[in-house]
């Protein structure tokens, strides 16, 4: 399978490509910045694109048979706020208008737990724990508002083209490993709120954007990516009656197990944030 991958010189693009690679496939990594010199590949032809240029993206996709767009801006505060809800917005649209001019069927694309509202809020709010698909939105800033859009935007295109799969991936924020993610995510750290001590790991979020392109669903779905473990050793339900005593737990949250629910992306997906032995 030929798979354009937006964003491909990001981090996350990187371990994508690797994970394609492993996989038999071969890539065409498409982005605004050039490689890094020695970061090229057999089977990966790089293509410096702007995804605002709509033209020039329709063109990079041509002879691909699947889609994964990771290109954007990944969070707010070095943007202001219109250049990263417009990049976002506009970078994903035509992305996803693109993989249809082409016929491409297989798609995946990068959405973000701000999609309902988390890190960039000024107060997040949790209706129950563990947080899953069907929780309802309340974000209030640009970053998460573009990712929310995007999601919108693919419910709109498969509803147009209805052969075309569409998978959106909320990942938290993707680390090499979790000793990584405690170095912030720990007991001390401030607004755990806007957190959650929740982490995913850099192969495991690619992995997931791999399995999507071949899973058996139809239409648009959205996809919890998570570690099923926090950064922090303490008990969750610990965690949990601290700082959040009134919010409802609806599944099991004993050990330390996330206060985001994959389930869904392990059923449908078949995927785990540990790789299978």
């Amino acid at each position: 399978m030929k798979i354009a991958l937006t964003g491909g010189t990001g981090r996350i693009g990187q371990a994508i490509a690797t994970e394609a690679l492993g996989r038999g496939h071969s890539v065409v990594s498409i982005d605004r910045a050039a490689p890094a010199d020695g970061t090229t590949h057999e089977n990966v032809d790089a293509i410096t694109v702007d995804l605002t240029n709509y033209d020039q993206l329709l063109h990079a996709f041509d002879g691909c048979d699947a889609l994964i767009h990771m290109a954007a801006i990944p969070s707010p505060g070095r943007h202001s706020d219109h250049v990263v809800h417009n990049n976002n917005v506009v970078g994903s649209y035509n992305a996803l208008r693109a993989a249809a001019e082409h016929g491409i069927e297989r798609v995946c694309q990068a959405s973000s737990v701000n999609a309902i509202g988390l890190s960039y809020s000024r107060a997040p709010r949790f209706d129950y724990f563990p947080i899953d698909e069907e929780h309802p939105n309340y974000n209030e800033e640009a970053y998460g508002l573009s990712k929310w859009i995007c999601e919108q935007q693919a419910d709109s295109l498969v509803r147009r083209y209805e052969a075309m799969r569409i998978a959106s991936m909320r990942f938290h924020w993707v680390v090499a490993d979790r000793a990584t993610a405690s170095q912030s995510f720990n007991r001390e750290s401030k607004q755990p709120d806007k957190h959650l001590w929740a982490y995913t790991r850099f192969e495991a979020a690619a992995r997931a954007c791999l399995l999507s392109l071949e899973a058996p669903f139809t239409g648009h779905e959205t996809f919890y990516i998570i570690a099923p473990d926090t950064t922090v050793d303490v008990p969750s339900l610990e965690l949990a009656a601290q700082h959040f005593p009134d919010v409802p737990i609806r599944a099991d949250l004993t050990g330390n197990r996330s206060f985001f629910s994959s389930a869904k992306a392990e059923k449908i997906l078949g995927w785990t944030h540990d790789r299978p032995d």
